[in-house]
């Protein structure tokens, strides 16, 4: 085993200093893992080798500086090594009867996450699997709690003549909202949209309009930082206006809620402390291993309630809340010895540092773009850049992407095609953008 987890070790260590000089994207060659199931055993050392061979043409260098899709982080030093180690030890988070050390990471992780993101320190800490996880547990705490104050019980009722709860949500909302809706059992028809204003962000008087249009249980559903333009909706101004009507506010801040760590970017997320729960993400900003997610509630035994369950076999596990009570996962895996190891690494002026630096480079990229004749669509207030050529949007991506300088994708917003930049790996330089822009011209010609 010694040897084994050494030679992974080096196996991966070797993958990761190659990022900076890698190509981003692939070889183009599918990744071969053979075909039928061998009817004898293999060696570990030999299924080892026999991985890292076959992945090899596969890998996307998405941890590597250069790589501006989606909204991905590249797993920090401390992180990345944390989450060997805790691979290593092969613990079950399920509860702290079962893994002491993973409830204390995840305690005092959830702790110092809650100080950098402006939460009350009473809110209780759900370490998901992501930004999905996230909103859906969110959002199950907001359908228990309104229903209950209209005296239903829908754990054990379920929705079936349910008092009908309104779900108020921006025109601009992410994906995973309407999915979580479509789990929960509310149906995306239950959403009664607000407008938008030009950079994305929630028109707080058409959600007044749209509250006073209505009544009954209702669950209002904010965003800090859209998902094109990196847009935060006026949390304090639309908390007040939903908790005017008695409703649940849920904030969407998968990378966006990150802005709160950072001085200067702290005032675009004023009022986030009002918010009843928050979603966000740690293998965005923060720059955890995939898969690692944080909801967040202000009621804990809401949260509580609305999630954990009990069986004969869990007797003696302790009656305290925590861990598997707080996710949607029984098994689960330790995250909270990757966000812990995170934190301690930056520690709170890094974390600053890294949410600032992200978005100077974010403003950096659109300038130089915008240098070379491309119309930038958003104000860069975070680590998003739309960026437009015109005709041919989608023909540039694909240019881009088997060039291999660096990596990005295309997005639809407000009826027509962008490139979609964002600027979020804690190993991204100056030098990086440059290059990367000087690439994106090159091939716009």
């Amino acid at each position: 085993m010694r040897a084994l987890l050494i030679r992974a070790a080096e196996l991966a260590a070797g993958y990761r200093s190659s990022l900076p000089e890698r190509p981003v994207a692939t070889a183009g060659t599918p990744p071969d893992f053979g075909g039928s199931l061998p009817a004898g055993p293999t060696p570990p050392s030999e299924v080892l080798e026999e991985l890292a061979r076959a992945a090899g043409s596969g890998l996307v260098a998405t941890a590597g500086p250069r790589f501006f899709g989606f909204v991905i982080g590249g797993a920090l030093p401390a992180a990345t090594a944390a989450d060997v180690l805790a691979a290593g030890w092969d613990q079950n988070a399920f509860n702290a009867v079962l893994s002491p050390a993973a409830a204390a990471a995840e305690d005092t992780a959830g702790r110092w996450l809650k100080e950098l993101l402006g939460i009350p320190a009473t809110a209780s800490a759900g370490f998901v699997t992501g930004g999905q996880g996230a909103n859906t547990v969110g959002l199950a705490a907001a359908r228990h709690h309104v229903l209950a104050e209209a005296g239903w019980d829908v754990e054990r009722n379920g929705l079936a003549g349910a008092p009908r709860v309104r779900i108020v949500a921006s025109e601009e909302r992410h994906a995973t909202i309407d999915r979580a809706l479509r789990l929960l059992g509310f149906g995306t028809s239950a959403v009664e949209p607000v407008a938008a204003g030009g950079q994305g962000a929630i028109d707080v008087g058409d959600l007044r309009r749209t509250l006073d249009a209505g009544s009954g249980p209702a669950i209002v559903c904010l965003q800090a930082g859209n998902v094109n333009t990196g847009a935060c909706d006026d949390l304090r101004a639309a908390c007040e206006a939903a908790h005017a009507h008695r409703a649940w506010v849920h904030v969407d801040g998968a990378f966006g809620l990150w802005a709160a760590a950072n001085p200067a970017t702290a005032p675009l997320l004023d009022g986030v402390e009002l918010a009843d729960s928050w979603a966000c993400d740690g293998h965005k900003w923060l720059n955890v291993p995939y898969d690692s997610g944080f909801v967040f509630c202000a009621r804990p035994d809401v949260h509580a309630a609305t999630i954990a369950y009990r069986a004969a076999y869990l007797a003696g596990a302790g009656d305290l809340a925590g861990m598997g009570d707080l996710t949607l996962e029984s098994s689960r895996r330790a995250r909270g010895f990757a966000v812990w190891a995170a934190l301690r690494e930056l520690g709170r002026d890094g974390v600053a540092e890294l949410v600032d630096r992200c978005c100077r480079l974010a403003r950096r990229f659109a300038a130089r773009l915008a240098d070379g004749g491309a119309e930038i669509a958003n104000d860069v207030v975070l680590n998003q850049v739309l960026v437009s050529f015109g005709d041919g949007t989608d023909e540039l991506v694909r240019k881009v992407q088997d060039d291999g300088t660096c990596w990005l994708g295309g997005t639809t917003w407000r009826g027509r095609r962008y490139l979609r930049i964002s600027v979020s790996n804690w190993s991204t330089t100056e030098a990086d953008v440059d290059r990367s822009a000087a690439a994106i011209l090159r091939l716009a010609q």
